[in-house]
């Protein structure tokens, strides 16, 4: 929504949106996170997983999305992915391999501490390209309904 929109918006209109978009944005990356916590534990021959552990994911996704959105102004809902997107998604990669690390999420395997640092560079580039998607068919179904608003209003004419 460009600044224009946002300033018709109230206080709590802004707020919603804003809450509206941690609450997608966590689901999505603690989903993420989630599996691949999960195929590590089935790799390891394990069908159970530490509800400490998901606790700990969740606190942390819920409180990066809060980062992300607040701090580092949406970067990954962004135009374009460019040095800062780029730096951006290194250090919120970093942040979660090291929580990960000291929660030892992965036993401190260093090889699937590495190969999880990649995932969540990975997920935060394909959630890039997604919300880049949803903007242009958003933009493309406005487009679609103006142009048949202005087709009704030129019929009743």
């Amino acid at each position: 929504m460009d600044k224009s929109n946002k300033k018709k918006l109230s206080g709590f209109e802004r707020y919603l949106i804003e809450e509206i978009g941690v609450e997608f944005k966590a689901c999505l990356y603690f989903f993420c996170i989630l599996f691949f916590y999960s195929v590590y534990k089935l790799v390891g021959g394990s069908f159970h997983a530490n509800i400490i552990y998901m606790a700990e994911m969740i606190l942390l996704t819920y409180a990066m999305c809060y980062v992300q959105i607040y701090l580092l102004k949406g970067f990954d809902e962004g135009e374009h992915f460019g040095w800062k997107e780029f730096f951006f998604t290194m250090l919120c990669g970093g942040i979660y391999t090291y929580v990960s690390w000291l929660g030892g999420w992965f036993d401190q395997n260093t090889g699937v501490t590495a190969g999880f640092f990649l995932y969540v560079v990975f997920f935060y580039f394909c959630g890039f390209l997604v919300y880049k998607m949803k903007r242009n068919l958003d933009a493309k179904m406005l487009n679609d309904d103006l142009k048949a608003f202005q087709e009704r209003r030129i019929k009743n004419e």
